[in-house]
Formats: structure tokens, sequence, C-alpha cells
């Protein structure tokens, strides 16, 4: 599920953010929560802390025991800034209630507390519920921060109109409903996908390059450096798959919540995926793995050679996917990559689609300097039984977002011809 990150401003309403946290915690969800000063007049932050399970922070400078960590995730082995942390690790940001004064302060670009320097720092989604007097609500100032934020992409819970903190007092600008206020939130963060395409599946996906040892130092690889296979995984496990990815000599950083099994050669990716294939329902297998590995390794380093060079013989290694269809049980669907030079990449692509039992196979034409192999784009062409679904130019989270659309389709027609 989910982390989401609540900021609490002041104000009566700041009694039903404690009801937010408790079903969103009931749905599964990661809640931290940064509060103002001045919310603490209503709430006090061990109330957030007890349904949580987690520090709240309040000061920008106070030390996180956190250090950014979400429950249930390990925490950084450095000390966090706090307002960069929560947000890098966070799916959604939201705010309730947000008071008139947050409002301002948002539409203005101020930080100069902790809630306000979290979201300027944030990239995630930005949920706003706001809470105040219906005179509040209704001034143009109000509103005209309200639009301002809604055109730079923030959801705007509207309040519901009923009594108000004042004694005597209706109209409209109290908080909405806490269900409605977490709905709105899990909508923001799923990103359209609601409920999420890969709700309750189990995606492996496999990244990198493998590297077959010669000697003790060098090896025999490729230039594959895990960013598509990455960005496969982190899309799959923010559309609700449980996801294990197996890294072959990654150095990027890996998502959050997702499991990660680092292997070198080909034989410990042929392992590793053989184990966990079986609970599979998705197979994702974007590593690149190496198709010849030298016969024998030495044990040390190889002194450097004559005049007359180094002679390598080297020997096939698995056909790791191959080995893999062959084993798949009905329900599991597979993806396979091909990195083509030039031409004739489409007719490798079909061949290997047919040969290997593949539902579909992503085409990287790695003839091209401005993609593929160290690069943070990629343009690639999903081949499947009778169709070529081309995916333009673009960042490789597009790329890896294309992938997993099209895996939602398979699996939707699979199911709809049983």
């Amino acid at each position: 599920m989910a982390r989401l990150l609540l900021g609490v401003t002041g104000g009566i309403a700041a009694y039903k953010a404690v009801e937010i946290v408790r079903l969103a915690t009931a749905a599964g969800h990661a809640v931290r929560v940064i509060q103002t000063p001045s919310s603490l007049k209503f709430v006090g932050r061990a109330t957030f802390e007890g349904v949580t399970g987690a520090p709240v922070l309040v000061d920008e400078f106070e030390p996180d025991p956190a250090r950014g960590a979400f429950p249930g995730d390990p925490a950084p082995d450095h000390a966090a800034i706090s307002h960069l942390e929560l947000v890098r690790r966070c799916d959604a940001y939201a705010i309730a209630p947000a008071s008139a004064n947050t409002l301002a302060k948002l539409a203005g670009g101020h930080a100069d507390n902790l809630l306000l320097s979290a979201a300027l720092a944030s990239t995630k989604p930005l949920v706003l519920a706001p809470a105040m007097n219906n005179h509040m609500w209704e001034h143009p100032a109000t509103r005209g921060n309200v639009e301002t934020l809604r055109l730079r992409g923030a959801t705007v819970v509207e309040p519901a109109t009923g009594r108000l903190a004042s004694q005597g007092e209706w109209g409209a600008g109290r908080l909405a409903e806490p269900a409605e206020v977490l709905a709105s939130i899990e909508r923001a963060v799923t990103g359209g996908f609601a409920p999420r395409s890969l709700d309750g599946l189990r995606v492996l996906v496999t990244a990198g390059g493998t590297r077959e040892p010669i000697d003790s130092v060098r090896y025999v690889g490729n230039r594959s450096s895990g960013r598509m296979g990455v960005e496969v995984a982190r899309e799959a496990q923010r559309r609700g798959a449980e996801v294990t990815l197996i890294a072959a000599n990654v150095s990027l950083e890996l998502p959050d919540g997702v499991r990660a099994i680092h292997v070198g050669t080909a034989a410990e990716i042929r392992d590793a995926a053989a184990a966990d294939f079986p609970g599979a329902d998705v197979l994702v297998m974007a590593a690149a793995v190496s198709d010849f590995r030298p016969s024998s390794a030495a044990d040390s380093k190889l002194k450097k050679a004559g005049r007359d060079g180094l002679r390598l013989e080297l020997e096939p290694t698995d056909d790791v996917l191959a080995q893999l269809s062959a084993q798949r049980r009905p329900g599991q669907t597979l993806i396979g990559f091909a990195a083509e030079h030039g031409e004739g990449g489409i007719e490798h692509a079909r061949s290997k689609l047919e040969r290997k039992g593949l539902d579909a196979v992503v085409l990287n034409d790695i003839s091209r300097a401005d993609i593929g192999f160290d690069s943070a784009e990629n343009e690639v062409t999903i081949v499947t039984p009778g169709h070529e679904h081309p995916v333009p130019l673009g960042p490789k989270s597009a790329v890896a977002a294309a992938i997993l659309d099209l895996v939602h389709e398979l699996r939707s027609d699979t199911a709809a011809k049983r």
C-alpha cells in the first residue's frame, strides 16, 4: 500500500485528522505526520504517534528518530533532512485540515515552517483539504489562493457545508469527511488506476547486466545499467503489485517497498528467478543476461599477457527466459526484452516471441546512441502475437508505464476469454 505524509495545521478540525490517519492505517497505508506549532493547541503529537506508530515532527530543526522512514521501512543509515526525506519517500502529501493561512502561504511559495518546507520540496501529488469559517473560505483572497494551487496541480477536497466551530454558525468551510479525504488521497496516489491495475499481483522483474568472471578482477559483461528494469519495478509497485526485483550489478537507487535480490552472474540470476518464478503472476525479464561466459575462471588475477595476448574459451550460458517459459503455469504473463542492432529487429523480436513462448517482447534498437544503454530515455516497440506497439521516445519511466499498461490489457483479455 501507499506511504502517506499528512500535514496538520491549526484549527478545530485538526481532531478529524486523527480519523483520517486511523482510516488510512486500517486500509494498510503507512502514515507519517507533520504538525504546525498551532495545531498542537488542538491535538497533541502523542495522539498521532499512537495511531501511526511513528514519530511526529513539528520543528524543522528537531531530529527525526525514524530518519525519514515510514512504518515498516528500514531507516536510512544517515541523519536525513526531515522535510526532504519525508517527501522523497512518500507517495502523496496531504494537508488536512489546510487553514486559510496555510493556503495563502502555499500559494505564495512560503517555507517558514516544516509543513510548508516539505510542500515546497515535494514532487509528489499534493492533496489539500481546507477547513475554516465560511467567510474566510468565501473571501476572494482565499478563493484566489485555492485556484492558484489548483492550477499548479494540487487536488483540493472541497469543504462541506454544515455546522461550523463558532456557536450558531452554519455555512461552507467544514472539513470534508475523513473517508472522503482519504479517498481523494488514494486517487492521487494511484494516478488514475482505481482500483490500481496490478492490485494483488506478484510481479517479478529482472534488471541490469550480468558479469561472467575471467579472473578475480576481470569479467565479460555488457553496458546495461538496469535503469529500465528498475523503472518497471517502481511502476509496478506504484500500481499495487507486490514486486521482487532481481538486480544484476545495479548501482542505482532501488524503489522503496520493492524486495530486491542482488546477483552478479547469469547462473545467479537463473537460480534467483527459478526460485521466485513459480509464485509470480507476471515476469518482466529486462536484465541483459550474458550469452557466453569463460569456460573457466582463474581464482586470482591473471598476469598481463605477452605479445600473443590472452585467449579466452567461451561457453554458452543457460537461456534463463526459455527455461522459465518452459515451466510457466496457466495465468502467468511473460515479457521479454530484445536488444537488436539496426534493421531486422522486428523479425528477430517476433522470432524470440514465438520461440520462447512469450506474451510480449520489448524491442530496443541499440544502434542508436541516444537511447537504450546508459541513457535516461528509450524508444521501443512492444511486439505481441500479430501486433506491434510503438512507444515513442521518452523517459524510461514512461516506457515502463507503457509496458505495464500492456500487461494489464493482456491479463484483462485473458480473463475475459475464460
